[in-house]
């Protein structure tokens, strides 16, 4: 082992940053009255999002638990929208949380996310607020413009000229050779989102507007994940991802609280697993219970917290700004 091995990545100054940065959070929502929840990191359900790894124990121990997998949980939604159906109004976490398989310059397996449910907010009304954390925790160290707001429709009319919600893959394709963008192995000649994702994350993202939050919204139903769908021509799911410096920060919902279509989301994305070859995971019927009872209306969103204190300190990945990352730990 190399001798300095044991020192942490980040410095003793990024360090006093994330705890400022962290006293700041709970001194924004403590001001608006929304009130802090720990959730559990271990569960007997698991996201079923394809796109997403799991990482999983067997717990030995005595009661109802015993020799059953649990799941290091992806997110705190699923517990903190059982708090929301219980009467709980509106509250916000600060979580670790774990994700298999992610690691690199923006990605750690285990990471810190700051989660937030507002009652009665629509997701656009959120994104009002995640522009006010954001601009008054970078204050003094990142001077920002006034927010940009595209539709998912406005962001592909610029930057690729085409219309994300009508195109076929056959245009999305054309529309990635022409930028000459690496086509990777294996892309579906029947779905649109991949192409759709190429395009967002390998032409799109690299020129959104610097020195400036730029919210995305509106996206396609086939993308909505655990947001409601709007009726329209075409419907849209109401959901918001915030970028900064080309950085995705956020990710936001105008929640969904119909407890069968919910299920229904969750069987197709077990259905898209077992098609990939993944495992089917169990469904939180705990959840599915709590939205049955009643989800007030609200909105949530999950900010990354290591990418902000990464932008705060103007650090270029996430290993300068955590005491220890993966290789570290």
């Amino acid at each position: 082992m190399e001798w300095a091995a044991w020192r942490p990545g980040a410095d003793l100054a990024t360090l006093r940053l994330r705890a400022e940065l962290l006293a700041r959070i709970r001194t924004f929502f403590a001001a608006r009255k929304v009130l802090e929840v720990e959730t559990p990191i271990l569960s007997a359900a698991a996201i079923t999002d394809p796109h997403l790894a799991s990482f999983s124990t067997v717990y030995s121990g005595p009661g109802g638990c015993r020799d059953r997998p649990l799941y290091l949980q992806t997110s705190p939604e699923f517990p903190m929208k059982r708090l929301l159906a219980a009467g709980s109004g509106c509250i916000y976490q600060i979580a670790r949380v774990f994700r298999d398989g992610e690691a690199g310059r923006r990605h750690n397996p285990e990471f810190t996310l700051l989660e937030w449910y507002r009652v009665g907010f629509d997701h656009h009304r959120l994104m009002d607020e995640v522009a006010a954390l954001v601009t008054e925790l970078l204050a003094g160290r990142l001077a920002l413009a006034e927010p940009e707001r595209l539709s998912y429709r406005e962001l592909f009319q610029r930057h690729c000229d085409l219309d994300p919600h009508r195109a076929g893959v056959v245009e999305l394709m054309r529309c990635a050779e022409a930028r000459n963008l690496p086509i990777p192995p294996g892309m579906p000649i029947d779905e649109t989102d991949p192409w759709l994702d190429l395009l967002l994350t390998h032409w799109i993202e690299p020129r959104l507007a610097q020195g400036r939050l730029v919210f995305v919204y509106d996206y396609p139903a086939s993308q909505a994940a655990l947001a409601r769908l709007r009726p329209g021509d075409p419907p849209v799911g109401e959901r918001f991802e915030a970028y900064l410096n080309g950085v995705e920060l956020a990710n936001g919902f105008h929640e969904l609280g119909d407890a069968e279509e919910q299920r229904h989301r969750f069987e197709a994305e077990n259905a898209a697993r077992q098609a990939l070859g993944l495992p089917v995971m169990p469904l939180d019927e705990r959840l599915l219970a709590a939205l049955a009872a009643g989800l007030p209306d609200c909105a949530g969103v999950a900010l990354g917290f290591d990418r902000l204190a990464m932008l705060a300190a103007g650090c270029s990945s996430l290993a300068e700004v955590l005491a220890f990352p993966l290789d570290y730990a």
